[in-house]
């Protein structure tokens, strides 16, 4: 993505407390086990602009071709939608979770 801002840190989930660490090959931008995010990117991934910081609510799974699964975040504060690749570590049964609840809605 243009003007991308590379930001790689660790964190503790503000949804499941859980300890994040550094993603290895890329930004971790969600938590690996429950799929929460926060919303504090604003127009760049990375710029850390956001003013809502509301929690993001993974609410849809897709799956692409180049860019292997996709999670689909919605803002429980704003409704901002967000899509994030999900990374190899994520919880599968997680992310089984939220396709199953997608397709059954």
């Amino acid at each position: 993505m243009k003007n991308f801002i590379v930001i790689n840190e660790e964190f503790t989930c503000k949804n499941c407390g859980f300890k994040n660490e550094k993603h290895e090959n890329s930004c971790r931008n969600h938590c690996a086990k429950c799929l929460y995010s926060m919303h504090v990117d604003d127009l760049v991934p990375g710029d850390r602009a956001s003013k809502c910081q509301g929690l993001m609510e993974p609410i849809s799974l897709n799956s692409s071709a180049k860019k292997g699964y996709i999670l689909i975040h919605k803002c429980t504060k704003c409704g901002k939608i967000i899509q994030n690749k999900c990374a190899p570590d994520d919880d599968r049964e997680k992310m089984i979770e939220i396709s199953l609840s997608q397709k059954s809605q």
